[in-house]
């Protein structure tokens, strides 16, 4: 897919930096058009570099590339700059679009480049709001993006939480890479292989994925159970990552709530056990294992049949059995070509030194440690952070630590250290 991005003036433009990262990685090519006011808070070599092409500011500036994008040859010719970007482009993006450029694409102004492109642009438009929320809940803003609805404009909409003026909180935030280029795709899903965004052509195209999410339950009784605070979303996450980049992706599902991303297989489980056998079954022919879920350690021995009742004040003593590794056990029958990648929640910096024995331990190529002792990360909140340990050989072991981030911007960050241990991408 070839998206063309107008990137216009706001606080929220860094987003827009990992949305071509993401949407590089994912296998499409991208042109960025920036307006003044947007190189006030980003400029363009940075686009330029994650782009792997020029970018352009005004109309009146000559284009090196003419018009066409990374993956196409130049014209011999130099052609009118704004009409040749959009003719070559599957979808225009305009992220982040501020109160000022919306109005002037509802008014159907062109005294730029962004808005020159989008007055010209025979191709899908997508546009992702991003604001202060008094701005974003203005009659005037409202009214212009009813316009552009009406003109068949996607509006992906701002989510709520901080916004940039310190202590303001409100809807106005801009949506997060990750979901503008799932909406980028699903928008292209009725084109053809190769254009729809539906991942053919990206870096694992043609590779299997297993994912688990989640947190296992062991029954005590007929009512209770022995769980954990996982949500399944870092799984999910990864799933939606791999899906993207065109992977087959399996996504084994522990008790988890939420939806999975579009075109994955789900699989519903409860227990370890149940989890064990749907493993057993999905993992012979995955090329890529991604154990997410946060598996029980330790199960109820025995589980009554019915509730047990609790008379007088009397204790409850459970006796607690071992549960399988399955892990471990995955990866004894592992074959040639299988890339195994383990998650360990660890409490406290301390954890990350045994970390390094699992890795070794389970005979795994990578393993993802995060640090559960900490509120903003980790269990059942928005974002993560984590280090990834790999076997740089010899004994060595390589940690490559990445920052807190949104979680779907963290599965990107381990898709691709999972492409380089298979040999397929380099580090962008």
């Amino acid at each position: 897919m070839r998206i063309l991005l107008g990137v216009s003036g706001g606080i929220a433009a860094y987003k827009a930096l990992e949305l071509v990262r993401l949407a590089t990685g994912a296998g499409h090519v991208v042109r960025v058009v920036q307006t003044p006011t947007s190189r006030r808070f980003v400029g363009t070599a940075s686009f330029a570099a994650l782009s792997g092409a020029p970018v352009l500011v005004s109309e009146f500036q000559r284009d090196p590339a003419r018009g066409a994008f990374p993956d196409q040859q130049p014209p011999g010719h130099d052609p009118i700059g704004h009409l040749e970007l959009v003719a070559n482009a599957d979808l225009y993006l305009i992220a982040p679009a501020s109160a000022n450029t919306i109005a002037k694409l509802a008014a159907g102004l062109a005294d730029n480049l962004l808005t020159s492109c989008a007055l010209a642009a025979g191709c899908p438009l997508v546009i992702a709001p991003a604001m202060n929320s008094r701005m974003y809940e203005h009659p005037a803003t409202t009214h212009n993006l009813d316009t552009l609805r009406s003109r068949g404009a996607r509006i992906v909409e701002p989510t709520a939480g901080r916004l940039a003026s310190i202590g303001e909180h409100g809807v106005g935030r801009m949506a997060e890479p990750a979901t503008l280029l799932a909406a980028c795709e699903e928008l292209l899903a009725g084109r053809g292989p190769g254009e729809n965004g539906d991942g053919a052509g990206g870096t694992l195209a043609g590779t299997r994925v297993l994912v688990t999410a989640g947190g296992t339950r062991e029954a005590i009784d007929s009512v209770r159970f022995l769980g954990n605070s996982s949500s399944g979303r870092m799984g999910l996450a990864l799933a939606g990552a791999a899906r993207r980049r065109g992977a087959e992706v399996v996504l084994l599902c522990a008790n988890v709530a939420l939806e999975a991303p579009p075109g994955v297989r789900r699989v519903d489980v409860v227990s370890a056990e149940q989890l064990r056998a749907a493993c057993e079954l999905e993992f012979p022919a995955a090329d890529v294992l991604l154990m997410a879920a946060a598996v029980a350690d330790f199960a109820p021995a025995a589980a009554s049949e019915g509730k047990i009742k609790k008379d007088g004040r009397e204790g409850l003593t459970l006796a607690l059995a071992p549960t399988v590794d399955i892990l471990s056990e995955l990866s004894g029958r592992r074959r040639d070509g299988q890339t195994l990648v383990g998650f360990a929640a660890e409490h406290g910096p301390a954890g990350l030194a045994g970390a390094e024995g699992k890795l070794t331990g389970k005979r795994l190529d990578a393993l993802v440690v995060n640090d559960i002792s900490r509120a903003d990360v980790g269990f059942d909140v928005e974002d993560n952070e984590v280090t990834i340990l790999t076997a740089a050989g010899g004994g060595a072991i390589e940690r490559l630590h990445v920052e807190r981030a949104p979680k779907d911007s963290v599965a990107e960050s381990i898709l691709e250290a999972v492409e380089r241990l298979r040999g397929g991408a380099e580090s962008v």
